[in-house]
């Protein structure tokens, strides 16, 4: 077991992660108001990468319910380009980010690739626009692949999960106080509302609210328990994005124009990032966990795995990257460290989309570890086949 493990222990310790698109953010325009600018990948330093989709983008929307486009007022709260987006997360099942108006029930998917937007309809998300209580604000992707929100008050946490390319979306419950919390109460304002959360790979998430408070939601009990408070801010930062980058860290942007944070989630102290000083960040969205022993490591910027939810027996295999040439190995290790299988691929170009059928594997977590024909490692990530 040992033997096989070694080389991704390597990767996973020594690696350093330099100008590598690591999440992404929900940003602004540079106005004292909330007004939706565009999606972006952000690198690891705080520096923006690639837009992704922006307000000025031509939004081809298709409603899922009806199966068709839909034309949407532009005016209204409900559209895809509102200007006060304000909930963000990663869809590893398809490259997709997954977002939410903070004044409307609408979930929307936005495919990366083709730009085309999914109109989740939702009847289960009760938001009233002058009601700050119902505004959903906190989203991340969880360990298990589906899609989580939680409004400010914490009245309704939300889960979107897909099944057959169809969204789906339903209502968990209410999450109280832990007893413990004392004055920090996770429902109130002034010390719970706001900002955004991540996940762990126990399923559990954390909430880092506005004024820096952070929360563990326990799934189970439907609780969330005060953490701590964030150190190192400035004292007037107001955290409205939160990541977990691929050291594991937690990365904290602002909507009122300032610099991103970078801190361990083991003792809550905060470092500034050398990256861009004035971003307006509304959310942003993880590819990673917290806690996660097997943590997905990428020391490329443009090579990737999808999905990580495995429900069709298949994954693909992504690279645009033209310092990658030849072939590149895949391998999956079983939970244990034993290798399961393998196959080469070829790059050409610095380009690569091809699919991997995983037909006859059992269900459960495996590790996908690609390398050069060098050996040296390009990727390793943890999927889940389901079935």
């Amino acid at each position: 077991m040992k033997k096989h493990l070694f080389p991704i222990l390597l990767v996973l310790f020594g690696n350093t992660v330099n100008a590598q698109q690591d999440f992404f953010a929900l940003t602004g325009k540079d106005s004292p108001r909330i007004e939706f600018n565009d999606f972006r990948a952000m690198n690891a330093d705080g520096t923006s990468g690639e837009t992704i989709f922006g307000v000025s983008s031509s939004a081809n929307v298709i409603s899922q319910a009806r199966k068709s486009a839909v034309s949407e007022d532009k005016n209204s709260y409900h559209n895809s380009q509102a200007m006060n987006l304000a909930a963000l997360a990663y869809d590893s099942s398809g490259n997709n980010l997954v977002y939410m108006p903070m004044f409307s029930s609408n979930i929307y998917v936005l495919n990366q690739k083709t730009k085309e937007i999914t109109l989740v309809e939702n009847n289960v998300a009760r938001v009233t626009p002058c009601d700050i209580n119902s505004h959903i604000t906190r989203m991340a992707t969880g360990y298990n692949g589906n899609i989580y929100a939680i409004n400010n008050s914490g009245t309704q946490f939300i889960e979107i999960s897909k099944k057959n390319g169809q969204f789906t979306v339903k209502d968990l419950g209410i999450i109280k106080d832990d007893e413990s919390n004392g004055k920090n109460s996770f429902t109130v304002m002034e010390t719970g509302f706001g900002g955004d959360m991540i996940a762990d790979a126990d399923n559990n998430f954390y909430v880092f609210s506005v004024t820096g408070n952070v929360f563990k939601i326990s799934t189970k009990e439907l609780t969330a328990k005060f953490v701590g408070k964030i150190t190192g801010l400035p004292e007037t930062y107001s955290v409205n994005g939160a990541a977990v980058n691929s050291k594991g860290n937690i990365v904290v942007a602002s909507a009122k124009g300032a610099p991103m944070y970078e801190f361990s989630l083991n003792n809550l102290e905060a470092k500034q990032l050398s990256g861009e000083q004035n971003l307006h960040i509304y959310d942003l969205a993880s590819r990673y966990f917290f806690n996660d022993k097997v943590t997905q490591v990428n020391t490329m910027a443009n090579i990737d795995v999808y999905p990580t939810k495995v429900e069709d027996q298949a994954i693909t295999v992504i690279v645009n990257d033209k310092t990658i040439r030849g072939n590149i190995k895949v391998t999956l290790f079983d939970i244990s460290g034993k290798s399961v299988f393998n196959t080469n691929l070829s790059v050409r170009d610095g380009n690569l989309n091809q699919q991997i059928q995983l037909r006859n594997f059992a269900v459960g977590a495996y590790i996908v570890n690609i390398t050069e024909e060098s050996g040296k490692a390009l990727l390793s990530k943890k999927i889940l086949i389901t079935k």
